[in-house]
């Protein structure tokens, strides 16, 4: 942990508002890294949307949320309205925190907030960028509004005091697109723990004992290979392996008419943050599938695999950069020749016959670098640069 006295100036806390667009809800990442601030000793607001039946004011971990009610929420979403949404939140914002010591920006379409509030309000205030993804090349960007997004993460992203991204591909398009320096990388990595094997998979869906588990946990949405994987699963010959889908999203309804649900597929609901650990370690091997359908699902690094690491098991990838140097690097798991049922199935005979009391040993070391006590370091870096001048 850095010296508090090493960042501190003039003022006796630093006071830290982290703004996003949305309700607060299941954002892991902006959590952890304002318990991380918190724990360091910055005064940290986490400022969102407000929307029932969530608090508008909250406390968790010495980490305050504040959701912000906008008179124009309950009006209609056609494009003109929503600017007007847009334009009260910033207003609201910079009147509430604009003496603030440092807006933290937690993606592209908050960062017009710090700059409005370093133009208007307060030229001292620093910010900090923090994209998420490769925020102007998303699925489903484009036309007009791609182009437009571009223009403003090219104008805005000078304004902002730090970068910080979420891989190294997408880090060196930032230096090679704008010319700044290169982004430090904070990976959403989940905290350093002991994984316990846990069985809870077959306990409560029926599995075969003998049946392998893998797990496919996250976002059950268009673009991460959730229906090419069950193409698979339902053309194996046997039921020697099965996979089970954890989470939420438009895909549930076709995992749960499957024409092999029950026998080799299964469905489970997302549980919370604090159980999830003993869910992953009831697998077997953990998935993570990303077609290769846009630069940001291309170069991103997902979550879910180092949560996967972090309960000890094997992990399947796409053959997308990012993903590929983490597991043929560290020697734990199967990158997927391609993305195609073939591609996951050959994936499926390749990740059965691995030597798991080695990779178990590879998956023990990289605990020691993916976890979230490695990346916090980077992060409070980050803000001590802050300060250095």
């Amino acid at each position: 942990m850095l010296c508090k006295a090493k960042i501190l100036k003039s003022i006796d806390v630093i006071k830290v508002a982290s703004i996003v667009l949305n309700n607060f809800k299941n954002d892991s990442r902006v959590l952890k890294e304002n318990i991380s601030l918190s724990n360091a000793g910055y005064s940290s607001t986490v400022v969102a949307l407000h929307e029932e039946p969530l608090e508008e004011f909250q406390e968790t971990h010495n980490v305050r949320i504040h959701r912000v009610k906008l008179h124009t929420r309950s009006w209609s979403r056609l494009p003109l309205i929503q600017v007007l949404k847009y334009l009260e939140f910033c207003f609201t914002v910079a009147k509430k925190y604009s003496q603030s010591d440092i807006i933290h920006c937690n993606d592209l379409k908050t960062l017009p907030v710090g700059a409005f509030i370093r133009s208007f309000f307060n030229r001292k205030i620093k910010i900090v960028y923090d994209a998420h993804e490769y925020e102007t090349e998303t699925i489903g960007l484009k036309g007009v509004q791609k182009i437009l997004l571009k223009q403003l993460e090219k104008r805005l992203i000078h304004w902002a005091d730090q970068v910080i991204t979420v891989s190294n591909s997408i880090a060196n398009e930032y230096v090679r697109l704008y010319g700044i320096q290169k982004p430090a990388l904070v990976l959403n990595t989940p905290p350093l723990k002991l994984a316990t094997k846990q069985d809870r998979y077959r306990e409560s869906l029926g599995i075969k004992k003998g049946q392998l588990v893998f797990l496919y946990q996250g976002g059950l949405t268009p673009g991460r290979g959730i229906e090419i994987l069950l193409d698979a699963f339902e053309s194996m010959e046997d039921d020697t392996a099965s996979i089970v889908f954890m989470g939420y999203g438009s895909l549930e309804s076709r995992i749960k008419s499957s024409k092999v649900y029950k026998s080799r597929v299964f469905f489970h609901a997302a549980v919370s943050p604090d159980v999830i650990l003993e869910y992953t370690a009831s697998a077997d091997f953990g998935i993570s599938t990303i077609e290769d359908t846009c630069l940001s699902y291309r170069y991103c690094l997902p979550n879910k695999m180092f949560e996967y690491l972090m309960a000890d098991i094997p992990i399947i990838v796409s053959n997308l950069p990012e993903m590929k140097r983490i597991v043929e690097s560290n020697k734990v798991g199967i990158v997927a020749s391609e993305n195609t049922v073939e591609g996951l199935r050959l994936a499926i005979k390749q990740a059965i016959s691995l030597d798991r009391k080695q990779i178990k040993n590879n998956i023990l070391n990289v605990k020691k670098t993916y976890n979230w006590e490695e990346q916090e370091k980077v992060l409070l870096q980050v803000y001590s640069d802050l300060y250095a001048n």
